[in-house]
């Protein structure tokens, strides 16, 4: 059994997609617009066959994503290196995304950084 993908609503659906493609590799189908409901979704897929799928609607709302919470927090994406991520993890910085923690190792001997990404989701970075 494995997981199949992960979807999420966001509000801006082409500023998410971009957002994967350019920081993280993904591609993206042509997407999916249903105009009876105004449903639109795109799948983001990654080199190791990962998919995510980005879904939006009319009138949705973004509140406030509370870090220590119930439910799922964050997507973590592992980049190869210690190098790589200190390099995407500046990149994003420079870029006006806040990193919230690291680069650095963690006490279980990850290394990684965690950044709030477009609409204030936390997307981690790991070797």
């Amino acid at each position: 059994m494995k997981i199949d993908h992960i979807a999420m609503y966001v509000c801006d659906l082409e500023g998410a997609r971009d957002f994967f493609v350019q920081y993280f590799g993904a591609r993206s189908n042509t997407g999916y617009h249903n105009v009876r409901t105004g449903f639109r979704s795109f799948f983001l897929s990654f080199d190791d066959k990962t998919r995510l799928e980005l879904m939006s609607k009319p009138q949705m709302t973004d509140s406030e994503k509370q870090r220590n919470r119930t439910g799922f927090i964050h997507l973590s994406f592992s980049i190869g290196s210690k190098e790589q991520v200190d390099e995407l993890t500046a990149q994003l910085k420079a870029d006006g995304f806040e990193v919230i923690d690291g680069p650095r190792t963690t006490g279980d001997g990850y290394y990684e950084s965690c950044i709030v990404g477009f609409e204030g989701n936390l997307i981690e970075i790991t070797v």
